[in-house]
């Protein structure tokens, strides 16, 4: 898959997935909630490592650096 994922993006991304992983380990969010946060915050750090955004396919958005 091409890439389509600028270093911004990529970023922000973490730094959401760090702050879902904290309010889930300090029980901040529990039950449900939580738990999703947790997957939703998993799937942000896959994206952001392999750059690609499978949302932003269907659209054509890419946040990547212009060629």
């Amino acid at each position: 898959m091409k890439k389509n994922m600028g270093i911004v993006d990529v970023i922000v991304r973490i730094v959401v997935a760090i702050i879902f992983a904290t309010l889930y380990f300090t029980g901040k969010v529990t039950g449900v909630p939580g738990i999703i946060l947790l997957i939703l915050g998993g799937v942000f750090i896959l994206t952001s490592i392999f750059r690609v955004c499978p949302l932003y396919l269907p659209f054509g958005i890419n946040t990547g650096p212009k060629k």
